[in-house]
């Protein structure tokens, strides 16, 4: 993993009378923050990315949401979130920080080079910016399903975007992210600054437009195989083919540029690890299991909590018998992961075993596992972790093609943590169980507090101001996907 000195602090930008977070390297502040000026696309990228990943890694969004729902984490100064019991505040917060912020930085970076889009290095800012919108776009619609879209944006006055259907979106980011490659040229420059992703770095933002498309193909094959196999065997050959090429935040031991969940300065006692996924990797020997949870206080074992268990459950034990998140996990230097070499293999896996031509199943399945052992291996500097080892470790857990679902379901699950948000979808989407067909998930110990949800929700319901702000908006959204519960399913959970 390419290492690189990232030097950025917040500033507050207004833009359009919305206060903007942005980050900026220390030594390149040179104008007056305060001032109501439209602020220069390098600070709007940037803090694009930054307040993307903070909301995507907080212990409000990711831990007491997502990291539950993919059964990763399950909670312990809050129950009810295990148990399905949504905080609003929470909910919004992720909604407001994505369009508000993240995807309003965005549009006015693109806004603003349009009017000079012939200058040396601007096409290539649209298109990182673009692709950027993409990603984030991707992510409320798996989230919430029918999103507003071709509105979002349109006007400063339109303040009630009607809501578009979540597939038709999926089908115009699809060609947004064509389009971007097509526009972005490797021998023109891009951001000299600004860029906490990839430092400008146009060939690897390319590669990241092809991964991002085999993401939503592969997370649309059962709805529309189709076509999924068509994008996927067009552009499988082009994404991120190393760890050295994945696409992630280097957060910094310094505040306030530390990852957003760190025990740098206090214990964090909201999440114990759950047996779901301790006594599952105990059963197939997995290194990283010493990575993603430490050992409990009272002795040197890690132990996972039952999933969902109530403060109230008679069955619940002290606080010390469980264990937390690994130590990286809770790093300051905790990468925030966009997407990476490793769930690229999955993907590939998984379209190899529908009988796509990307080549092999078991030979991209062998290399997904090996990639993400390998990125923690590097990232912790792990001596413990062998190539031998990880080969008796690939040998006890086969690629087998008859049961592809749950074999390549469960690493890609592994593989995604901590980025609670794709396990999650993953997990809704494949429906995979343990290899072999025994469940690996489990519904809350202590029940469900959602009457819409017993096993896990599909989605999260629209914010609440949206049934008072935007009501004709939000009752038309409600109604075409079948009901605002999280118990709907969104169009592409098919299977």
């Amino acid at each position: 993993m390419t290492k690189k000195i990232l030097k950025y602090s917040s500033v507050l930008l207004l833009l359009a009378s919305v206060a903007i977070s942005s980050c900026k390297k220390l030594d390149e502040i040179n104008h007056d923050p305060t001032k109501p000026t439209t602020a220069d696309p390098q600070y709007l990228l940037t803090g694009a990315q930054k307040s993307t990943m903070d909301v995507l890694y907080s212990g409000l969004q990711n831990g007491y949401i997502a990291m539950h729902y993919a059964q990763f984490w399950s909670g312990n100064s809050r129950t009810n979130d295990s148990q399905y019991q949504l905080d609003e505040g929470n909910n919004a917060t992720l909604w407001n920080n994505l369009y508000r912020i993240s995807l309003h930085n965005l549009d006015d970076l693109v806004k603003q080079n349009n009017a000079k889009i012939n200058e040396p290095g601007k096409a290539n800012q649209n298109a990182i910016a673009k692709i950027t919108s993409a990603w984030i776009y991707q992510i409320l619609a798996d989230t919430y399903g029918n999103i507003p879209y071709s509105q979002a944006f349109q006007s400063t006055t339109n303040i009630t975007p009607k809501y578009d259907d979540a597939q038709t979106i999926y089908n115009s980011l699809l060609d947004t992210l064509q389009a971007q490659i097509n526009v972005l040229d490797t021998a023109q420059t891009s951001f000299n600054a600004g860029d906490i992703i990839y430092n400008g770095n146009v060939l690897k933002w390319k590669k990241l437009a092809h991964s991002l498309m085999l993401r939503m193909a592969i997370r649309m094959s059962d709805a529309n195989p189709t076509k999924a196999k068509q994008i996927i065997e067009a552009h499988y050959k082009d994404a991120i083919s190393s760890n050295l090429e994945n696409a992630q935040l280097l957060y910094l031991n310094a505040a306030p540029n530390k990852f957003p969940l760190n025990d740098t300065e206090r214990e964090i006692a909201d999440f114990f690890v759950s047996t779901t996924l301790v006594d599952y990797m105990k059963s197939v020997n997995d290194p990283r299991l010493g990575i993603y949870a430490r050992p409990s206080h009272d002795d040197d074992t890690i132990k996972g909590m039952p999933y969902g268990l109530a403060a109230s459950d008679k069955g619940r034990l002290s606080q010390t018998h469980y264990s937390y998140p690994g130590k990286q996990i809770y790093s300051a230097t905790m990468p925030g992961i966009l997407m990476g070499y490793p769930e690229v293999e999955f993907i590939l896996a998984e379209a190899a075993a529908r009988g796509m031509n990307v080549g092999d199943a078991a030979t991209h399945y062998t290399n997904g596992i090996k990639a993400s052992i390998n990125y923690w291996r590097l990232l912790t500097s792990n001596t413990n972790i062998t190539d031998a080892g990880i080969q008796t470790y690939i040998a006890g857990v086969p690629y087998v093609a008859a049961d592809w679902r749950n074999v390549i379901g469960t690493q890609k699950w592994l593989a995604l943590y901590p980025q609670g948000f794709q396990a999650w979808f993953e997990r809704t989407r494949l429906k995979f169980n343990k290899p072999g067909g025994a469940p690996l998930f489990i519904t809350p110990v202590s029940g469900s507090l959602d009457a819409s949800v017993k096993m896990v929700p599909f989605r999260l319901t629209y914010l609440q101001s949206e049934q008072t702000q935007n009501t004709a908006s939000y009752n038309a959204a409600a109604a075409a996907i079948g009901g605002d519960t999280k118990g709907t399913m969104l169009w592409y959970n098919k299977f």
